[in-house]
Order: structure tokens, then C-alpha cells, then sequence
């Protein structure tokens, strides 16, 4: 039997599906707002292809390895476009139905996207998503259809979470708790970095795991730095030793259904020098200040600027390395990202009730400079009706995070 014989698509709804995190009157909540937004704009369906909206309106994260995988939504069902590789998994975990391409043919993605999209004249799309590569193959499977973007509307509607999404976060706040509990347990003078977060780590997939009937336990992670290491808040962890005296971050990192959290701090170990200690409170002291600026009505922009005149007080604005902060959801250091929501002076989003959003305020000072290295601490904070609430809960700042012997 050839390939061309062999069936392009098969219908693999091995067991029953599982419920993830979140209702079914969530998830339905989800697909309803963007059929909402498809009678405003005479949209007849849409094409997901990023993990990020894929796992927001399906509750499925996918794992590409070089494949392509899809979910579109009509007016009427939603389904889900994976694999063989993967078996039934992207049937369990999708609210809606699932077809499932072979490997027989290289194109039969865009079959399936054919037989699911076959009277569709308006398809949304993500711009910032889709590659001029497959932006060709979908034109080519769908000759006539106009590709309209959703990506930027999806964006917002991602941005004002349910409650359900709220006790969710929260509890991943809380187990970056956890996993910055045990990376503090872990630090000492000889230690290498890796050893304390592989003890972070694996204290928040534990957490994970007792907390829920199922969970798919992956991606979380600890980055956690010393030294010269610690100038860049996405460094990866070595096996360089901790020092007397090193300037330490630990950076925590539950993900639990495609919903990343954080914790984020400033440490030392065993000792301080007068000068990293006086930087130090500096950026404490912006971190407070951004905590209370964080409420309804606040401009992300507005917060920028106000936090720049305290760095500035202090000739620090140019140790300054990023933004103060951003918004928390479906997000992972390999996908997501709600844009609309950065504090940042270019962004004059205001800020409502059910965004999330962090605070975390960075200077990093060069090697051969008096208290060199990178200082940062990072809360998470719920937008409320009248201010804000912190779920994280991990102390900060020179009275706690001074590592003894």
C-alpha cells in the first residue's frame, strides 16, 4: 500500500476527556467572546495556530517538534488540529472536538484545515503568528479566502481575567512561595547554581501535583543566578558556586496549564557590602512605590515615568534595563504575551479590574563598578474594583533575604 493510500486524517478520541483546570462554562465564556467577536466583524471562523490562544480557547498545549497544530472555531464548534504523535492527549484535553493528521503525506495539515474551513469567504487569523511560509500554504489551500486579524482582539480579551482564572494565577503565585522557599534553603557558600534550582523546581511540581486530581506537570522552572550572572533577568542557570558575599536572584516559575507565574528576588550570601546594600534598598524602594501606584485607573505609562524620577533621584535611570512590569495569563517564556499591558512608557493602557499584572523593578550595575550585579524584586498583583491585591508572598529586601552561613 502506498502512501497516497493510506487515510490523510484520523479521528483518535482515545478515552474520555479530562477536565483541566478551569469549567466547562469557562471555557465556554472564552469561545463566546470570540464569536462575539466575529458577528462584529464578519468573521466566519478562525485559525489559531500559537500555543498561547490555542491553550486559552481549547485548554490543549500543544508540543510542536518541527509540526503544525490548529484549532479553529466557528460560529457553531470548535476543534482542535494535532498530530498522530501525539495519540488521543489533544482530544482529552480540548474543549471541543479533535481531528488528528498522519504523517503519510506532508500536507495533510492543510487538509484537515480544508475539510474544517471548507465554506469559510472571512478567516481570522494571527498576524504575529503566522509565518510568511505557512501564510502561503493557507492561501494555497484556501484559494479566495480573506485573512482578517484576530490576534490583537484575542490580546485583550485575554487580558481581563474570569475569577476562575484569578484562583488560578493565585495559586500559581503560591507555588513560586514554595519554590522560592526551598531555593533559599538550598543557597550556600560551594553550592552551584543548578543544585539550587533543581531544588526550587522540585518543590513547585510537587505543590502542582498534590494540588489538583490531574495535572500535566511540565515547563516549570527555576532560573537561579550569582555573581556576574545575575545581570540579565532571562540568564540561564550554570554550575558556577555560590560565593561569600555573591549577589544573588532567584527567579521561580510554576507553569501549570500553560498559566505561568513568578517570584523574583534579590539575595546575598551570608554577606553585603555597604554599597550593594545601599543599591539594593534603591530598587526596594521603587518596588514599594510601584506596589502602590498598581490600581484601577492607573496608566502603564504613568507608572513608568513616576518610577523613573525615583532612579533618577539617585542617578540610577540608566542602570534601568526594562520595563516595570506586565501582564500574567496564558504566557510562558516560549510563547503568550498580552503586550497591551506593559508598564512601559510607550504603553498608555489603563489599567481595570481583572487585569494581573507584575511589579518588578531591575538595575543592573556593570562588573569593575562598586555593588555590581543585577537587582530585582517581583510581586504579583490583581486588579480590583477599588486598588489592588498582592498574592505573592514571599518577603523581599534586606531584613529577609540575606542568606546565613
Amino acid at each position: 500500500m502506498s502512501s497516497d493510500d493510506m487515510p490523510r486524517l484520523v479521528t483518535w478520541h482515545n478515552g474520555d476527556p479530562v477536565s483541566g483546570p478551569f469549567s466547562a462554562a469557562e471555557m465556554d465564556r472564552r469561545q463566546a467572546l470570540l464569536r462575539e467577536h466575529f458577528a462584529t466583524e464578519a468573521i466566519d471562523a478562525a485559525l489559531f495556530t500559537s500555543m498561547h490562544n490555542i491553550g486559552y480557547f481549547s485548554g490543549f498545549i500543544y508540543c510542536s517538534f518541527g509540526r503544525r497544530y490548529g484549532f479553529i472555531v466557528d460560529h457553531d464548534k470548535a476543534t482542535s488540529i494535532s498530530a498522530g504523535i501525539d495519540g488521543g492527549q489533544p482530544y482529552r484535553m480540548t474543549h471541543g472536538d479533535n481531528v488528528t493528521y498522519t504523517d503519510w503525506r506532508k500536507d495533510n495539515f492543510w487538509f484537515a484545515v480544508q475539510g474544517l474551513a471548507k465554506d469559510v469567504k472571512r478567516l481570522g487569523v494571527e498576524f504575529d503568528h503566522l509565518t510568511l511560509d505557512n501564510k502561503a500554504q493557507l492561501e494555497a489551500a484556501l484559494p479566495g479566502v480573506e485573512l482578517v486579524d484576530v490576534g490583537v482582539a484575542t490580546m485583550w480579551m485575554r487580558t481581563i481575567k474570569s475569577q476562575e482564572e484569578i484562583d488560578h494565577i493565585t495559586l500559581g503565585a503560591q507555588t513560586a512561595d514554595i519554590g522560592g522557599q526551598a531555593c533559599f534553603d538550598a543557597i550556600g557558600a560551594g553550592v552551584p547554581e543548578h543544585e539550587v534550582a533543581l531544588a526550587s523546581t522540585q518543590a513547585m511540581v510537587r505543590h502542582i501535583a498534590k494540588s489538583f486530581d490531574f495535572a500535566e506537570l511540565m515547563d516549570t522552572w527555576t532560573w537561579f543566578q550569582s555573581g556576574i550572572n545575575t545581570d540579565g533577568a532571562h540568564n540561564p542557570v550554570t554550575n558556577k558556586k555560590i560565593e561569600t558575599g555573591d549577589i544573588l536572584s532567584l527567579n521561580c516559575f510554576p507553569m501549570i496549564f500553560g498559566y505561568y507565574t513568578a517570584l523574583e528576588r534579590t539575595l546575598f550570601c551570608e554577606s553585603v557590602s555597604d554599597e550593594h546594600l545601599r543599591l539594593w534598598q534603591v530598587n526596594v524602594d521603587v518596588h514599594e512605590a510601584g506596589l502602590k501606584l498598581i490600581k484601577p485607573g492607573a496608566k502603564c505609562n504613568d507608572i513608568a515615568i513616576e518610577l523613573n524620577d525615583i532612579y533618577r533621584q539617585y542617578d540610577l535611570l540608566q542602570y534601568r534595563s526594562f520595563g516595570y512590569g506586565h501582564s500574567f495569563g496564558v504566557l510562558s517564556h516560549y510563547y503568550g504575551r498580552e503586550a497591551g499591558v506593559e508598564l512601559r512608557e510607550d504603553i498608555d493602557t489603563e489599567l481595570v479590574p481583572g487585569m494581573v499584572v507584575s511589579m518588578e523593578p531591575m538595575i543592573m550595575i556593570p562588573e569593575g563598578q562598586p555593588g555590581a550585579g543585577g537587582y530585582r524584586e517581583h510581586d504579583i498583583l490583581v486588579i480590583t474594583e477599588d486598588g489592588a491585591e498582592n498574592i505573592t508572598g514571599f518577603p523581599y529586601g534586606p531584613e529577609h533575604n540575606i542568606v546565613p552561613a
